[in-house]
């Protein structure tokens, strides 16, 4: 079985991006129950910064992502090309010509970048650039702008993200890990019964320039298809914030068991603008673990619980929610059962 349970400490990969699911790891590692068997693949068509694959560290695992830099990097750590050594000795490099010219510096391994792609390039943009963003223009340009933090690579800092680097490694030794450059299509036709997959896709109307864009279409697609899985699964979405909700968690309420947590961020330092939200993961009824002890802050409600298709409401049908249910047949399928 896999599980987190009450482990305290989750560890973070060298590659930061936004939407990261550090703080729910956790939540989403002792929400699911899957035997992986002697042959079944933890699958993540979404990888990102691949926290969640290194804090569960697999047997067997297919981790692809549309964005090939993501991929290069932790291909070059899996096959050696890449060591904390190397990561020490490039960071130190750069991070002193950073603090000597400052933002012309990054701007100058930027384009340095956009034109060689070396691995060890993009993380010092990643981790000197601003806010931990990922992001690509239209040509697929990295455009993430300076932190304005020139001293940013102190011997600590360095010394922490080579510390990263050298968990990541550690993880993957012993594992047969396959990482790939495809399209979320692609790796579900791969799904077998004896797999699971655990997708994270780019929350709609936000990081829609993580490195391709994600409309809503291409949600609609994912749900439907994720639908016809002949696997167990658990797909995280943001449920809720205080300005408005996702109105396609309540109808996915009909068919999934939704597990919700609460937590906050900040916009700046002040207090006054820390705000909540909650993420939501939609589990496959087959494949959903007990009730671990409560992980969600308490205020403005109590939010670690767990929605079953029988306890939901009718939720009238928005063209959105047609359109799925067009696709793949929801009408006329029988209800979910186990694999």
């Amino acid at each position: 079985m896999i599980t987190m349970g009450k482990r305290s400490v989750v560890r973070t990969p060298p590659i930061k991006c936004q939407g990261i699911k550090t703080k729910l790891v956790p939540f989403i590692l002792s929400s699911i129950r899957w035997s992986q068997g002697e042959s079944g693949r933890w699958i993540e068509p979404f990888l990102g910064s691949g926290v969640v694959a290194f804090n569960l560290a697999p047997r067997r695992a297919i981790l692809a992502d549309i964005n090939p830099h993501i991929i290069r990097f932790y291909r070059a750590i899996q096959n050696g090309s890449i060591t904390p050594a190397d990561v020490q000795q490039h960071l130190f490099r750069e991070g002193r010509l950073l603090e000597a010219r400052g933002e012309a510096h990054y701007y100058a391994v930027r384009k340095r970048f956009n034109h060689m792609a070396d691995p060890l390039d993009f993380l010092f943009l990643n981790r000197a650039g601003f806010n931990g963003l990922i992001r690509f223009n239209q040509e697929a340009q990295y455009n993430v702008p300076f932190c304005k933090k020139p001293g940013r690579f102190s011997p600590a800092y360095i010394t922490k993200i080579v510390n990263q680097v050298r968990w990541v490694s550690l993880q993957m030794q012993g594992k047969a890990w396959e990482f790939r450059v495809a399209s979320w299509e692609e790796i579900l036709d791969l799904a077998r019964p004896e797999d699971f997959v655990y997708l994270d896709p780019p929350y709609e109307g936000r990081h829609t320039d993580y490195y391709n864009q994600w409309t809503t279409e291409q949600t609609e697609r994912l749900v439907a298809r994720m639908l016809q899985l002949p696997c167990g699964y658990a797909l995280s979405m943001w449920l809720e914030n205080e300005y408005r909700r996702n109105l396609l968690v309540d109808y996915l309420s009909k068919h999934l068991v939704i597990r919700v947590y609460q937590h906050f961020y900040h916009i700046g330092a002040e207090e006054v603008n820390r705000r909540w939200i909650r993420e939501a993961l939609l589990i496959h009824p087959d494949y959903v673990a007990e009730e671990t002890a409560t992980l969600a802050h308490p205020k403005p409600a109590a939010l670690h619980h767990d929605i079953h298709p029988a306890d939901s409401e009718p939720v009238q049908m928005s063209l959105f929610d047609a359109s799925i249910e067009r696709q793949c047949d929801i009408s006329t399928q029988e209800p979910i059962v186990g694999i």
